[in-house]
């Protein structure tokens, strides 16, 4: 087990084939070692409509990162409190130190509607064209793991119990 962050803020940098993709300001809101808590404001440029959900100036991102799993969840709400939905990401697991934390993004997301109504695969044609199978299989199948897991949790009662903070 790693020091826990500190209550605060850091950075979170999110990387995609050794570059960065995105990089924001987070708050710290609970760390135990393994599992990491963060609030951040939405940190595109503009409303990014992906058909299924919109992200947009006032949305608030509680953002759950292990570092011992293969996947971050993201609860979405927007500027008045009301959630949206979940966006997961399938990533290596995070590495933190005390002013960051960085996240290998493997492609593979999952969105499920705050009613859970809709449970969404999303990127596996952008998955299967990184060419991570075959640079490194054991990962590509963690990450295919990582989704499937999601899915499941997803479709038989949400993430309650895995975004429980003790």
């Amino acid at each position: 087990m790693t020091d826990a962050l500190t209550p605060g803020g850091i950075s979170v940098t999110l990387t995609k084939a050794g570059r960065t993709k995105v990089s924001y300001p987070a708050e710290v809101v609970y760390d135990d070692g393994t599992h990491a808590v963060v609030t951040a404001p939405w940190a595109g440029d503009g409303t990014r409509d992906f058909g299924f959900v919109r992200f947009e100036h006032g949305d608030v991102f509680t953002e759950h990162y292990w570092r011992d799993r293969w996947y971050a969840v993201k609860e979405v709400r927007d500027a008045g409190g009301v959630l949206k939905g979940w966006y997961c990401d399938v990533t290596r697991p995070v590495v933190a130190s005390r002013g960051a934390l960085v996240v290998e993004d493997l492609d593979l997301d999952l969105w499920v509607s705050a009613d859970g109504a809709s449970v969404l695969r999303l990127d596996e044609d952008e998955f299967a064209a990184s060419g991570l199978a075959g640079r490194d299989p054991e990962a590509a199948e963690a990450a295919v793991r990582a989704l499937d897991e999601l899915e499941v949790l997803a479709r038989s009662g949400g993430f309650g119990g895995l975004l429980a903070m003790a």
